[in-house]
């Protein structure tokens, strides 16, 4: 216990790591480079101190493909505040204990929904389906409008002629023909936050394996509908790459 303690004490001590923790407690489950842009430092110098609030169980880290996202673990404050600060105060104790209790819920959130599919195809026409205008009108009834550049707005937009755009967001990454994400945010709803969704794309001898991840949805009925959205549109995709035409029925008709 003691040992356990001394190494949250040295991670508390530096002003670097206060910060990293005060930046996971307003927005968990970051990156690294999520974290580095906030900080005049090195990727290196970032990830030595992260390695230190690691070792005191100060932070832990999920992977998510490619990436790691940290997490603030407050168990060892807790432990902290109990031996020397509030040890006859059960009330705030249990307080501490349900905030505990949201971080590990909150790591559970991300990703919120994810959909595999495996197609007869290649990378780059997969990447070519997924950011060209007019394929995504076949197989997605809306035009994906962008020059898909990172830093670039892309619109999601009605074939009706009247360019009334129902979704847009930014390209957040675009890595061709491996990997796409973008933010989604909700015309109808100004208010919320955007989701985020991811797209990779690996190669896998003479097919694809096309994993779509979503994440930061608003809540269950938003879930809820992109697992009803998400396997029509890309079993479209399928259809159209394997076979040249898309399903007979449309995405937003299918069951």
């Amino acid at each position: 216990m003691q040992s356990d303690l001394n190494a949250v004490f040295k991670a508390l001590a530096d002003p670097t790591r206060r910060y990293l923790l005060d930046q996971l407690h307003e927005d968990n489950g970051q990156t690294l480079n999520e974290l580095c842009a906030r900080l005049d430092m090195t990727r290196q110098t970032v990830t030595q101190h992260l390695s230190v609030l690691e070792a005191a169980n100060l932070v832990s880290t999920v992977r998510r493909g490619r990436e790691k996202l940290h997490y603030l673990n407050p168990v060892p404050l807790h432990e902290m505040q109990e031996r020397w600060v509030d040890k006859f105060e059960r009330p705030r104790l249990r307080a501490l204990s349900a905030v505990k209790r949201r971080a590990e819920e909150a790591m559970t959130d991300k990703p919120s929904y994810v959909y595999v599919t495996y197609i007869e195809s290649t990378p780059e026409k997969v990447w070519h389906a997924l950011t060209d205008a007019e394929l995504t009108g076949q197989f997605w009834g809306h035009r994906n409008e962008s020059d898909w550049q990172v830093g670039s707005r892309w619109e999601h937009v009605r074939l009706d002629g009247s360019g009334t755009v129902d979704v847009y967001g930014d390209v957040l990454e675009a890595v061709p023909p491996k990997r796409l994400v973008t933010s989604w945010y909700d015309v109808g709803n100004p208010e919320i936050p955007p989701s985020r969704a991811t797209y990779d794309i690996e190669q896998y001898d003479a097919i694809v394996r096309l994993t779509v991840t979503h994440e930061d949805l608003p809540d269950e009925q938003a879930k809820r509908d992109v697992g009803r959205g998400w396997p029509a549109v890309l079993a479209n995709l399928k259809s159209l790459l394997e076979t040249g035409h898309v399903l007979p029925q449309q995405p937003w008709t299918m069951p």
